[in-house]
């Protein structure tokens, strides 16, 4: 099988989402390699490659560089002091295990990776912008100008929703837009409550569950779900997932707001079940400008009614089933229609949504432009 070298600015075993979707099905047909950024080591000497077969995915192999400096200090891709050291770790591993990338795949989710385009030999390049890093908090200076030498140089550039797509097309003709996906089975357990027991986290709270899950960072609106939590304490507002980025201290604390920590992808339908209403709270900044947030289908796949803040994404994509709030106020009054709606009248609308937007589909019909692009590079 043809070898895929995905060079990721995301770990493998952080949270389940668009690299960890894709890949596990791109295994089916290909040799996958996961590299990710190196890890300061302060306790080891020497440089040293860690490979082990990924969580979850036996099929996909885990490349990690642990490098001996301070924990702490950030030595992610490109970084002057690993990159050199991890190109040649990378090509001496490949030549010890006799894998001929010659003709590989080269994957990129990071343009902080470009210098691995002239460091390792491939036969496609494909840059996944799945979101637009320069916009996040902490993003490295030069990841703009990285991006802008990757993108005309990628062989395909795939983009995680419409917003994204509009930003690079000018700068790649061979762009396509693919929002994220769905494994609708995964959460369509969760579409009644008694499909599972409700979790402890939950067992005690009573009145209607306003629930998120995802990575809480930048990119949340704090103020509104402290405006939400104030304005009714009736609701209770249930935040799943790891903290990131921005200080625990700085998140709001009510009575009604709980912030139940990380969760796994496999456990997530047993949260969601319990849900009256699913929220993407999210704040409307440059970190938010190009989001196309996964978790509306997946909240859709369990038919929870949706409120959410006037994302682009959401709006041009989801818009028909998505109750949209520009304003606390209005996202509150959204929360209590939303409370008293029945699921029949969204579903028609959801079904025609989940059905374009399975993982398995825009597997195929990328594995189609990658199988095309490698008949021409032959």
């Amino acid at each position: 099988m043809t070898n895929l070298v995905c060079i990721s600015h995301l770990r493998w075993d952080f949270v389940w989402q668009r690299p960890q979707h894709l890949l596990t099905r791109f295994a089916q047909d290909y040799t996958v390699y996961f590299v990710e950024e190196p890890i300061a080591t302060p306790e080891i000497e020497t440089p040293t490659l860690e490979i082990f077969p990924a969580q979850n995915a036996p099929d996909v192999t885990v490349i990690r560089l642990r490098y001996p400096s301070t924990e702490g200090q950030w030595i992610g891709h490109g970084h002057p002091d690993t990159q050199s050291t991890y190109e040649q770790l990378l090509l001496n591993f490949f030549a010890e295990k006799r894998v001929n990338i010659t003709n590989s795949i080269l994957w990129l989710y990071t343009p902080m990776a470009a210098p691995f385009v002239d460091a390792l030999p491939y036969g496609t390049l494909i840059f996944d912008a799945m979101d637009q890093l320069s916009a996040f908090l902490g993003a490295p200076p030069e990841l703009i100008a990285q991006e802008k030498e990757l993108l005309p140089r990628a062989n395909l550039v795939f983009t995680g929703g419409v917003s994204l797509y509009e930003a690079k097309k000018p700068f790649n003709a061979n762009t396509y837009c693919f929002p994220s996906g769905v494994e609708v089975a995964h959460f369509a357990q969760a579409e009644t409550k008694d499909a599972f027991e409700r979790p402890e986290e939950l067992a005690a709270l009573a009145g209607p569950i306003l629930g998120f899950f995802g990575v809480i960072d930048e990119r949340i609106d704090l103020q509104l779900l402290s405006d939400v939590a104030q304005a009714r304490p009736d609701w209770q507002i249930v935040m799943i997932g790891p903290v990131v980025k921005i200080d625990p201290t700085h998140l709001p604390q009510h009575p009604n707001l709980h912030y139940v920590g990380g969760r796994s992808y496999k456990d997530l339908p047993r949260y969601l079940a319990h849900f009256d209403v699913a929220l993407l709270p999210f704040a409307l900044n440059e970190s938010t400008r190009y989001i196309s947030p996964t978790k509306t289908l997946e909240y859709m796949a369990a038919r929870k009614p949706m409120v959410s803040t006037a994302i682009h994404d959401v709006i041009s994509l989801y818009g028909s089933v998505v109750r949209i709030a520009d304003t606390p106020q209005t996202f509150i009054t959204h929360v209590e229609a939303a409370l008293q709606e029945s699921s029949n009248a969204r579903r028609a609308d959801e079904d025609r949504l989940l059905a374009q937007h399975t993982w398995d589909h825009i597997a195929t019909e990328m594995k189609a432009l990658m199988r095309a692009q490698e008949s021409e590079a032959v």
